[in-house]
């Protein structure tokens, strides 16, 4: 193999190649989240309890920009820590901060949209997610966020309380559904997140047993089928819920056999995210159903 002549030239201690400096506060790696899989892990719990409340309500509007805003102002602050500890270059301090502003003012007029609407009891839910942030923004600093499924795991936990709440904000009290809902969101988030670390797992040879991630991921999406049936069986849940269950079992056992070595971890981001895509329609549909 003929070696890269300017290999050399392109070394940075960086870990990737920065911008050039600009006047502009725009950089899109600053303002918007990276990780296309992520979304998924609020929008997929914020549909579904649209979906399951009662009503969709100016609260219920005040809830969805609170959350994306909470959600967004993630990047930002990354950002700023990694540019902090040297792994970005110093330039990218001042847009943080500006977009973190922006994320920050629209959070709170919508928090305060929500109080005023009297569904201010909502807003102790952002609670769980602040030491989940506070946890990974640690390993950001020390460069040891990558391959966390814990962290991941607390952090989908976290963000699927959006479902609980867009019931409450669509009716008048706190339901019991709603705290349903946000199990089985999270139990679909979670073995979504444990499949995609089986993919990202070298080719496993012949006879070798499989690793935690791939075992807990197969036995989670079986575990939510059966829990799932089980729920229908007794009329908790309606019967077609079981289908979108369904799928991301079948999905599961076909990543499990097709070895993913060559595959890029933003194709398997975006695989992800289409089953996971699927599946809130099809949730909701037979929520509504």
């Amino acid at each position: 193999m003929q070696a890269d002549p300017l290999a050399s030239c392109r070394a940075s201690p960086y870990e990737e190649p920065m911008p050039a400096l600009r006047a502009s506060p725009w950089r899109r790696h600053v303002a918007l989240p990276q990780d296309h899989g992520s979304w998924v892990f609020l929008l997929c719990p914020l549909v579904i309890g649209l979906a399951a409340a009662p009503a969709v309500r100016w609260a219920s509007l005040a809830l969805v920009v609170a959350a994306l805003a909470g959600f967004l102002a993630r990047q930002p602050i990354t950002i700023a820590i990694r540019a902090l500890s040297g792994r970005r270059r110093g330039d990218d301090l001042a847009p943080a901060a500006w977009w973190l502003a922006l994320y920050g003012a629209v959070g709170l007029g919508a928090t305060a949209a929500l109080v005023r609407l009297g569904a201010g009891d909502v807003v102790w839910l952002a609670l769980p997610a602040l030491p989940v942030l506070a946890w990974q923004l640690w390993l950001v600093s020390r460069r040891e966020e990558r391959r966390r499924p814990g962290v991941e795991l607390l952090g989908a936990s976290a963000l699927a309380l959006v479902a609980p709440a867009a019931v409450r904000v669509g009716g008048d009290a706190w339901e019991a559904r709603g705290w349903l809902l946000w199990l089985l969101v999270w139990l679909q988030s979670a073995a979504s997140i444990l499949q995609a670390h089986m993919r990202l797992e070298p080719a496993r040879p012949p006879g070798m047993p499989r690793s935690p991630a791939s075992r807990g991921a197969l036995a989670l999406v079986a575990g939510n089928v059966v829990l799932v049936a089980a729920l229908a069986a007794t009329d908790v849940v309606p019967a077609l819920l079981v289908v979108p269950y369904a799928l991301q079992a079948v999905d599961a056992l076909w990543s499990a056999t097709h070895a993913a070595a060559r595959v890029k971890p933003a194709r398997i981001g975006r695989h992800q995210l289409g089953v996971s895509a699927t599946f809130t329609l099809l949730f909701a549909l037979a929520w509504r159903g």
